[in-house]
């Protein structure tokens, strides 16, 4: 069934009533140069999720968040501002991250919107998907649990093992492959304390996605299953850039367990050469299209997986809702039962 995209302006938002209908909300933090790249991956990945389901997704851009005036009129013909997100009716909402540029969460000019979201999610979703630094955000916000910063950047693709038997992920076969790309880390002992289930783990990227159910059933994940096979390529692309104009430092390392071995040797190669002869000019002989050669996803099936159960939840609780006498499903023996629901979120 379709996925529609509202972004209109001239009327209220709009209201699914089925039961087999979804609205979703999908608060897009990320910087320029991501936004528009963002916004489809996660429109691919809920459309492949929901083919028995009709969803609704509508978009939201926090003002506060840093945009340069191009940007910020292009997101201003599609997105809704965050103000308005407190009278749309949704069942599910998503929350990207975005880049940090604050030492402390708190110093960002977009935390106190950022936590408001936290609070209304609770209250008026049935669920909410955090990722990353918004993951880190509604943490600190709702439990102070504080994030921790790496040594260096953790980025690449990592193998996690299920660490519960949890609905969300029973169907799921291990290992799990899933990209990271932080600066930070949340610690496995400070969420188990504060009463988050960990979903997953690995032993190279920590805690990979936990929730916790608090009003409203709060997914996390500190990985990314929405990227596409070529962000992580993007992403080093875009800090060797930085390097060469002098924004940063040091020289990226190459996201791990990603590239092939000629690939690597193309990669490394570029290195010593951008470490010799360190000017911006260098970057129009970066070698994207040679790098990009044999690239693929294969966090493609725990992605769909997560996000099927995800959408299949958000409608067993609006079904919930809606058949009187029955209370909204609080507790995770509660979850729809596998019997009545497959995978692809169908009824069976």
């Amino acid at each position: 069934m379709p996925l529609f995209l509202d972004t209109g302006h001239s009327r209220p938002a709009l209201e699914i009533n089925a039961a087999n209908c979804v609205a979703i909300g999908l608060v897009n933090n990320m910087p320029d140069a991501a936004v528009e790249a963002t916004e489809r991956q996660f429109i691919d990945l809920l459309r492949a999720a929901t083919p028995h389901v009709v969803a609704l997704l509508q978009l939201f851009d926090i003002p506060e968040m840093p945009r340069s005036p191009a940007a910020r009129a292009a997101l201003a013909a599609r997105y809704r501002d965050i103000a308005e997100i407190w009278d749309t009716p949704l069942d599910g909402l998503i929350v990207t991250g975005s880049e940090p540029r604050a030492g402390q969460l708190a110093d960002e000019p977009y935390w106190p919107s950022l936590c408001a979201v936290v609070d209304w999610a609770r209250e008026h979703t049935a669920s909410t998907i955090w990722s990353c630094l918004a993951a880190h955000a509604a943490v600190l916000h709702a439990d102070g649990v504080e994030r921790q910063a790496l040594p260096q950047k953790r980025c690449g693709i990592f193998e996690c093992r299920l660490t519960t038997d949890h609905p969300l992920t029973r169907q799921f076969a291990e290992p799990l492959r899933m990209p990271h790309s932080r600066y930070n880390d949340l610690p496995e002992r400070a969420l188990k304390a504060h009463g988050y289930t960990i979903l997953s783990r690995t032993a190279g990227a920590g805690v990979d996605s936990f929730a916790k159910l608090d009003g409203s059933f709060f997914l996390f994940f500190q990985g990314h299953p929405e990227y596409a096979a070529d962000t992580l390529l993007r992403e080093y692309r875009r800090d060797i850039g930085r390097y060469l104009a002098g924004e940063r430092a040091d020289y990226p390392a190459a996201p791990s367990d990603y590239f092939s071995v000629e690939a690597t040797a193309l990669a490394e190669a570029f290195r010593a050469r951008a470490r010799a002869d360190r000017r911006g000019e260098l970057m129009a002989d970066f070698p994207k299209d040679a790098l990009a050669t044999g690239l693929s996803d294969p966090w493609r099936p725990a992605a769909l997986g997560f996000y099927r159960q995800w959408v299949a939840f958000l409608c067993a609780r609006k079904a919930a809702r809606r058949a009187r006498g029955v209370p909204m499903r609080r507790t995770w023996r509660d979850w729809p039962a596998p019997a009545r629901w497959a995978l692809d979120g169908s009824l069976r």
